[in-house]
């Protein structure tokens, strides 16, 4: 490969055009994008498409929060707020930890981002150095690789296994360390691809085995809120050092709103308030207006979380006859990770096959997997129940 050198000196002579950086070219593309892409393209021709293909809710944001959101906009101006969130918003995020999981978290630890994506942004650069080794889940969201990468830092899988349950574990975290030392390590529960959640004890024993290898944990919670009869457990609970990333994208149906906020501890939150300064400035004011509405909108969240219920029971009782009930275990969020061996083992040319003849789009597992998700497919039961109903109908008709 070309050094960054060697392509910087090609430059000055005029011996080439410019291109992006090598670090970008690190950077995979997003696999569930591509599809929803193509899945546009087709509604734009008429063809009806029933999207199972990205994990954005169907349902509005909360009437409370659109109304907050127009009354700031009838006041006709929307500043910049501190770096680190209006305090009103960390004080009320604070209260919900307190009213949802019995946590005193002062508000001087919590810092509103502009999405998780941000406050992933936000942790990396603020914990970890280039080079830097961080253990994240295999199969596992494929954001985490990719802002990995393009922070020179190096994601190291931990991969899952059918026999724990699709969760990370104590002994693989400690495994991984052996074999190279690592600077951190990050979970998710409720996970993506699966809504696989990691039970309470467990969690307890990862956050404890981090905390003995001197390991900042990370935790990705955005999934909480969407739970199906499994206990899902902050990691707040176990490690009061933990550093906690949240959003108001799922369970509050706000994904285009761009928020979401952080728990960090306190050694941290001068650094990382130095980093957003530079970065981002703030999160917008008038999503962080319209997120501290959403806290009072609980009723309408337990409504949509009540027909992901209804469309996960559907989507299971119906996907073994369909050869897909091969899954991992689905305790929250709005997925089935479904293992399709049986039927392919090119799950990318099977999802674009399934959107061209079937009409349904669909997130090959290798968004999640580099090594097994040739042979898996996510899909999401975010939309409608009739829209389920109707993927059914259609996927029933085309695999015959």
């Amino acid at each position: 490969m070309t050094s960054a050198a060697d392509r910087l000196d090609a430059r000055a002579s005029g011996k080439t055009t410019p291109r992006s950086s090598l670090r970008a070219s690190r950077v995979a593309p997003f696999l569930a994008m591509d599809i929803m892409a193509a899945a546009a393209i087709r509604d734009r021709q008429g063809d009806g498409v029933i999207h199972m293909e990205v994990g954005q809710p169907s349902a509005p944001a909360p009437r409370g929060v659109i109304e907050a959101a127009r009354r700031a906009l009838d006041s006709g101006r929307l500043p910049y707020t501190d770096a680190l969130g209006m305090p009103a918003l960390r004080a009320r995020i604070a209260r919900h930890y307190r009213d949802g999981y019995g946590l005193t978290v002062a508000p001087e630890r919590i810092i509103v981002t502009t999405g998780s994506s941000a406050g992933f942004v936000l942790a990396f650069l603020s914990l970890f150095d280039a080079g830097a080794r961080v253990a994240v889940p295999q199969p596992g969201y494929p954001a985490y690789r990719s802002i990995l990468h393009a922070l020179d830092l190096v994601p190291a899988p931990m991969i899952l296994r059918d026999e724990d349950r699709f969760a990370p574990t104590s002994a693989s975290l400690r495994e991984l360390h052996r074999r190279e030392a690592l600077s951190g390590v990050l979970v998710m529960s409720p996970a993506n691809p699966s809504g696989t959640v990691i039970e309470p004890a467990r969690l307890a024993e990862l956050c404890a085995t981090a905390r003995d290898l001197g390991l900042p944990f990370i935790s990705d919670e955005i999934y909480h809120g969407l739970g199906y009869g499994v206990p899902t457990e902050t990691a707040l609970r176990f490690d009061d050092d933990a550093i906690v990333i949240n959003s108001f994208s799922k369970t509050y149906c706000m994904t285009g709103w761009r928020i979401g906020w952080m728990v960090v501890p306190p050694w941290l939150v001068r650094p990382i308030e130095r980093l957003a300064q530079n970065l981002y400035i703030s999160a917008p004011y008038l999503s962080q207006v319209a997120a501290m509405a959403a806290f009072d909108a609980m009723e309408e969240a337990e409504t949509i979380r009540l027909g992901y219920a209804a469309n996960r029971a559907l989507l299971l009782d119906a996907f073994p006859s369909l050869g897909l009930g091969k899954t991992h275990p689905a305790d929250g969020a709005f997925y089935l990770y479904a293992d399709v061996a049986d039927l392919t083992d090119d799950a990318a040319s099977f999802c674009r096959r399934m959107l061209e003849e079937a009409g349904v789009a669909a997130t090959p597992g290798l968004d999640f997997d580099a090594a097994e998700g040739g042979h898996h497919v996510r899909f999401s039961f975010a939309g409608s129940e009739q829209d389920c109903a109707e993927a059914v109908r259609r996927l029933k008709t085309w695999l015959g």
